[in-house]
């Protein structure tokens, strides 16, 4: 298991956190998925043998978050 923080650009209202925490959440090997608004960061806790990384950030980069 693994822990990661990703910075994102374009979080503002809670709609954000419910579609971040959302198409993350669904993802096979995640584990935990956390928005905090108020720093502009994801929480991630995931299993890196059933979903990569790349995945994550690409599921938060599809909803048009800048994930740094």
């Amino acid at each position: 298991m693994e822990k990661m923080t990703l910075n994102v650009k374009g979080m503002s209202f809670g709609h954000c956190i419910n579609s971040i925490e959302g198409s993350v959440g669904e993802l096979s090997g995640v584990i935990n998925v956390k928005v905090n608004l108020d720093s502009g960061t994801v929480s991630v806790k995931f299993t890196p043998n059933e979903v990569t990384l790349d995945k994550i950030k690409e599921t938060i980069d599809d909803q048009d978050y800048d994930v740094q």
